[in-house]
């Protein structure tokens, strides 16, 4: 009978459960990671950028940032790319929307400063 350490146990039990005649293909576990990244972007991105009344808790620019790093990995698969496209989409409405907001908050006050002088 050949008894065996805990440990030994657990790296045969490891390597047992590999599968030598298919390795992993390159760039599988930073493609995983990636999936992990724009999940968690395109759950978080909303709720950052609708903040409080003080303002976005993190600006477009920091996800927009995000998304360029995962496109600069160089291991964007297809899929990735248009899940990374339509979130850039997302900022690009959000920074209009913010744009336009601000466009009229304003007009707005123009509006206010100028009734008060006649």
């Amino acid at each position: 009978m050949n008894a065996r350490s805990p440990k030994a146990a657990a790296i045969h039990a490891v390597m047992a459960g590999m599968d030598s005649d298919r390795p992993t293909p390159a760039g599988h576990l930073m493609s995983s990671l990636i999936d992990q990244d724009i999940t968690h972007i395109r759950r978080v991105m909303p709720l950052a950028l609708s903040g409080d009344l003080a303002g976005p808790i993190l600006p477009s620019t920091y996800w927009r940032k995000r998304l360029h790093r995962l496109l600069d990995t160089g291991y964007v698969n297809k899929g990735q790319l248009s899940e990374i496209d339509s979130l850039l989409n997302v900022l690009d409405e959000y920074d209009l929307k913010a744009a336009g907001d601000a466009d009229e908050t304003s007009g707005q006050r123009a509006a206010a400063g100028g009734s008060t002088l006649a």
